[in-house]
């Protein structure tokens, strides 16, 4: 399973940089169908997509992606609550726990 990301190139530079391979930087007009590929794209198991990039999507899409198993979405941002949660819903694990 491997991890995909996609937003603005701003937003997509520092998981490039990580050695992430499946970096789609998409401009707002492009967001939604590039979302959707890689929602349908079998070997992505992990999508990080950036919080505000979530509000421009239509609701149903924003229920599909919260919902998802294959892949988990992981909204990454400022707002965002705690990144325990979102290893343990992403990993099935808690990374954090102590024995």
């Amino acid at each position: 399973m491997e991890i995909a990301v996609v937003g603005s190139e701003e937003f997509v530079v520092g998981f490039r940089l990580a050695g992430i391979k499946k970096v789609y930087a998409v401009t707002p007009d492009k967001l939604l169908d590039t979302i959707v590929k890689v929602l349908d794209d079998q070997a992505v198991g992990i999508l990080a997509v950036h919080t505000p990039d979530l509000d421009r999507l239509p609701a149903q899409l924003r229920e599909r992606m919260m919902e998802s198993v294959n892949p988990v979405v992981i909204p990454v941002g400022v707002e965002e609550g705690d990144m325990r949660d979102k290893v343990r819903r992403a990993m099935g694990i808690d990374l954090y726990k102590s024995r």
